[in-house]
C-alpha cells in the first residue's frame, strides 16, 4: 500500500521561505515521477512542480524561479523549497507520485493530475503579515 505524507507547513510572512517534505512507502518501482500540487479555498487543484527519479524536473510558471523541487531516492523523499513566498500561494500542499508517468509537464497538467493515482493527505501553507 502507498502512502505519502507531507510535511513543514506553516505560517510565514511574505517573503519567507518554507521547504515542505513528502516521505513516500510502499511503492516498490525504483524510477516513478512525484511532484507537488496545491489547492487553495474554491480553486482547482493546480500542478507547481514534477521531478523523475533522475532529478529531472519541471515547473509551473507560477512558481519557477522562486521554487525547487528535489528529491532523495535513497530515502524515498521529496522535497519542496519555496522562496519568496506570497500570499496567494496560500494554500493546502499536496505530494502525488505515481510510477506510470514519462513527462514531468504532462504529470502537472490538469490533465495529468487526475491520473495520478497516489497521493498524501497534504500540509497547509499560509502566508501573511
Amino acid at each position: 500500500q502507498v502512502q505519502l505524507v507531507e510535511s513543514g507547513g506553516g505560517s510565514v510572512q511574505p517573503g519567507g521561505s518554507l521547504r515542505l517534505t513528502c516521505v513516500a512507502s510502499g511503492i516498490t518501482r525504483s524510477n516513478y515521477y512525484m511532484g507537488w500540487f496545491r489547492q487553495a479555498p474554491g480553486q482547482e487543484r493546480e500542478g507547481l512542480a514534477a521531478i523523475d527519479d533522475a532529478g529531472r524536473a519541471t515547473y509551473a510558471d507560477s512558481v519557477k524561479g522562486r521554487f525547487t523541487i528535489s528529491r532523495d531516492n535513497t530515502k524515498n523523499t521529496l522535497y519542496l523549497q519555496m522562496n519568496n513566498l506570497k500570499p496567494e500561494d496560500t494554500a493546502m500542499y499536496y505530494c502525488a507520485a505515481d510510477p506510470r508517468f514519462g513527462d514531468g509537464s504532462f504529470f502537472i497538467s490538469p490533465v495529468g493530475k487526475e491520473k495520478i493515482d497516489f497521493w498524501g493527505q497534504g500540509t497547509q501553507v499560509t502566508v501573511s503579515s
